[in-house]
């Protein structure tokens, strides 16, 4: 028996034998394709070669490629289990000419493969041609010696390709085998076509003419060949069998689901296993290629496709999660053509765990329900689109899986009923929002939810993207163009573009297409669903419904991840030196800095700061990986994971953990932001400041990478300047200043001393004699020029011992203004108050107020030149008051 494994090795070398390039599959997610939710034919990573939007240094290629067809207009999601040959996941054969081979090649190729290589009976292999393709019908007599019998003209469309209503298209010749007379079914073309005896199992494209429009159809300058086989299809033919899942890889997958069920695989189960093994490889797939469980989108369509295995494997009588049991199963017969689910298969393991975990009990609820709200129906019967949204909106129970239950027992499900309940919740919705107080303007924003859903986030995995123009509003308002010189808000259907949120700084970049340059300048994400681009449109325009590319500026983005993460180094590293009190209060991440504000009473000493920022460094050195899982917000928590400040968490979260701390992870936080893949992409972290925010709440302030870096060589180079200056070497400039500075406090001190002495000396600038008598008490009244204020204390303590009895004034002027001090001896208190004193001194300085206690008081005043007038005052005030 030749296995699949060496099937698809087998196809890829031939060709490869042959002079075609051997390409890898692309991911399952389109990455030039925004209008299809994956990848569902071989050609697709080509499209843009073929359209000739996009060159590739060689003109002819074999691949083999990973497809999903599982949602929109590709939809085999219901079929499969139940036929021989449907699937979700599924892998594409197929050799491809860029304008080099045509015809006459892609059938020898197609021929010499099947009978030659592979060894098919050309007595059980038919081809159709389409019913004017008089060349192919020649060239299938001339190189395979089909009789005419066996060469069927088709006039039909299934033998006419073509890549939308314009562009690129072709007959086509499908090549089928003839399974034999034992199962029903005839030739295509034939009323009993539609049996399985002859199944297509290759499809050649002659791509040769461009569709200009409805009336008008050219011959390409360089007509192009594309080619699909279904994998699974040809090794069932080469492995002696009729249906696909009796194949190696699906018999094992099945064997495996059988052994861990503990459940029999054929009879009344058959059809379960079946669905389990096919949609573990969709699953194991998705995953691998970057898509999560979600509520919209991709991840919808991935959480239907999971959902409904887990469903059957609930039907098989499983008590616990089955489906990620079997993913070592699946790395085993695929991982060696698919290195992918090597690397993602921890990942994959944990999110099938996770969502098969909560919808066991999604599922007990709503088959409850179910059973409850059907058990006076009987077959033929319709179950109310009410109650199948009740359970939809309540219980989470998906509509398809209500649809499937049902199907077991012939009842229906009216789904016009349940659109117009759905309807009804979105209008009830709308108004609760419209008396909720939120911003007029925002309405535009709800409008274009409403209508197209919310914007589906790649950037995880990617910084460039292709979407699809849903929606243009400039000055507030909606519009279907926009011109070169216009400021727009763009939203598209996906986009690599990080929204502002959870303190994360939106993304920049530039949007494209054709001749149309576009560059965002940030992306905002309003109602936390939509990704709104800020652009402004440098050249050309752009419409809504534009196929456009999405650029992220890849550095910038380098730069906010970095900040990114070491926040949340950061986060751990205080909790660690300051205490389990630290919560993050809020935060910044930009591209050119971090700003984390936490809860603490005090300052961080200097001592603490340096501990920090060296053990964030040392786990930014040791260069662990970080790794992402997807989880409820409280198993995270439970698992010890800090939910962040800012972020809204839905039913599933994705957590970080970064760095080592023993056997377990040195962070692990809730985050929905971009980060690095290893520490050691933040390349270093400095801090450069902390202070208090509020009552309880610190700020760090830091930078990261090359802004660390370049602000040490700032902080160097002042150090040389001051060095410079100084004439020392810089080790020795901390010493240097020590001793200016102690020089200084000496000059200061020496100086404050002479000023005193000049004072009780009653020095040149005196306005009045020391000593003096008033109403028989001792009076001294001075003014000084340039004398610091804080010596007045000073001088009247000093005046007051040389009086004995008695009371002193002093003023003391500096650049204009006055500050005055007046001192009463302890005798004299009772009598005259210090304070009553000075206030009639400030008044004359042109100043209000003053204060201190009865022997000593002080006060200021902005008029300096009525110093002598304030002395006078106080004298006489002092007559009066002892008279």
């Amino acid at each position: 028996m030749t296995s699949t494994n060496e099937i698809r090795r087998s196809f890829l070398e031939y060709f490869g034998n042959v002079g075609h390039k051997i390409v890898a599959s692309a991911p399952l997610v389109p990455q030039n394709d925004p209008t299809l939710m994956f990848v569902n034919a071989g050609m697709v990573p080509f499209k843009n070669v073929f359209t000739g939007l996009e060159t590739r240094p060689y003109v002819t290629a074999t691949s083999s490629q990973k497809c999903v067809r599982a949602g929109g207009k590709h939809n085999d999601l219901d079929n499969v289990g139940y036929t021989a040959r449907h699937h979700t996941f599924f892998e594409m054969l197929g050799n491809f000419s860029f304008g080099d081979y045509f015809k006459r090649d892609a059938i020898h190729h197609a021929w010499t493969l099947l009978t030659k290589v592979w060894g098919l009976d050309p007595d059980r292999l038919t081809v159709t041609v389409y019913h004017t393709d008089d060349e192919a019908h020649a060239l299938w007599k001339e190189i395979a010696g089909l009789p005419d019998e066996r060469i069927i003209r088709i006039a039909t469309n299934d033998n006419f390709w073509s890549m939308g209503d314009t562009g690129p298209c072709g007959p086509c010749s499908e090549i089928f085998f003839d399974h034999g007379a034992h199962i029903p079914g005839g030739p295509p073309g034939s009323p009993d076509e539609d049996g399985d005896r002859f199944v297509e199992i290759w499809n050649l494209v002659f791509m040769q003419y461009e569709q200009v429009d409805a009336n008008t159809r050219l011959e390409l300058p360089k007509p192009s060949i594309d080619t699909g086989m279904g994998l699974e299809r040809i090794a069932a033919v080469l492995q002696g069998v009729h249906d696909n899942y009796d194949t190696d890889t699906f018999k094992a997958l099945i064997a495996a689901s059988g052994e861990i069920s503990g459940t029999a695989t054929t009879g009344a189960n058959q059809a379960s296993h079946r669905i389990i093994a096919d949609h573990l490889r969709a699953s194991g797939f998705l995953i691998a290629d970057g898509v999560l469980p979600a509520g919209d989108g991709r991840g919808y369509v991935l959480r239907r496709i999971m959902r409904r295995a887990m469903r059957h494997a609930h039907l098989l009588g499983t008590t616990e999660p089955l489906m990620y049991r079997l993913v070592p199963a699946l790395v085993r017969e695929m991982g060696a053509a698919y290195p992918e689910l090597v690397r993602a298969q921890s990942l994959i393991e944990e999110t099938l765990k996770l969502e098969e975990t909560r919808f066991r009990q999604t599922l007990a609820n709503g088959l409850r329900l179910l059973d409850e709200a059907t058990a006076k129906l009987k077959a033929g019967d319709t179950l109310a689109g009410a109650v199948a949204f009740k359970l939809y909106d309540t219980f989470g129970f998906p509509y398809d899986l209500t649809e499937d239950a049902l199907r077991a027992h012939g009842i229906g499900v009216d789904r016009a009923g349940f659109d117009a309940a759905m309807a009804e919740q979105k209008r009830a919705a709308r108004a609760a929002w419209g008396g909720s107080g939120q911003a007029a303007a925002d309405s535009v924003w709800f409008d274009i939810v409403e209508e197209t859903g919310p914007t589906e986030f790649l950037g995880y995995a990617s910084e460039a993207a292709q979407g699809q123009v849903l929606a243009l509003i400039v000055d507030g308002a909606r519009v279907d163009r926009a011109d070169a010189g216009t400021k727009v808000a763009i939203v598209t259907n996906q986009t690599p573009f990080y929204g502002e949120s959870g303190g994360q700084a939106g993304d920049a970049g530039r949007i494209e297409a054709g001749t149309m340059r576009a560059t965002v300048s940030d992306t905002s994400k309003p109602l936390g669903k939509l990704h709104v681009h800020h652009a402004m449109v440098d050249a050309g325009s752009i419409a809504v419904g534009d196929s456009v590319d999405l650029i992220v500026d890849s550095a910038r983005r380098s730069r906010i991840r970095a900040n990114h993460s070491a926040t949340h180094l950061l986060h751990a590293a205080l909790r660690n030196h300051l205490g389990g009190h630290v919560t993050q209060k809020g935060s910044l991440v930009a591209e050119d800095r971090l700003r984390f504000d936490f809860s603490h009473q005090k300052a961080l000493s200097p001592a603490e700061i340096t501990a920090i920022e060296a053990e964030v460094n040392a786990q930014i050195r040791a260069n662990a990986a970080v790794s992402t899982r997807l989880m409820t917000p409280d198993a995270a928590i439970e698992a010890g994971a800090m939910a962040l400040f800012g972020e809204k968490y839905g039913d599933e979260v994705r957590v970080l953990s970064m760095g080592k701390a023993g056997d377990t992870s040195y962070s692990t936080e809730l985050c929905g932001g971009t980060h690095v893949n290893a520490l050691g992409d933040i390349a270093l972290l400095k801090i450069v400041g902390e202070g208090a925010v509020s009552a309880g709440v610190r700020r760090i302030e830091a930078l990261t990478a090359d802004a660390a870096r370049l602000y040490l060589v700032e902080q160097e180079d002042r150090l040389r300047a001051a060095a410079a200056a100084l004439k020392v070497r810089p080790d020795e400039v901390a010493t240097r200043v020590a001793a200016l500075v102690d020089d200084r406090r000496r000059l200061e001190r020496e100086l404050a001393d002479a000023k005193r002495a000049l004072a009780l000396g009653g020095g040149s600038k005196s306005e009045a004699a020391a000593n003096e008598t008033v109403a028989g008490v001792g009076f001294v009244g001075q003014v000084i020029d340039g004398l610091d204020a804080k010596n007045l204390r000073g001088l009247i303590d000093d005046a007051k011992k040389s009086l004995n009895s008695g009371v002193a004034v002093v003023v003391a002027v500096n650049e204009g203004r006055a500050s005055v001090a007046t001192g009463v001896t302890a005798d004299l208190t009772a009598r005259v108050s210090a304070v009553d004193l000075v206030k009639v001194a400030a008044e004359a300085l042109g100043g209000t107020g003053g204060g201190g206690r009865p022997d000593m008081a002080q006060a200021g005043g902005p008029d300096g030149s009525k110093a002598a007038d304030a002395v006078a005052a106080v004298r006489a005030a002092v007559a009066a008051a002892l008279a």
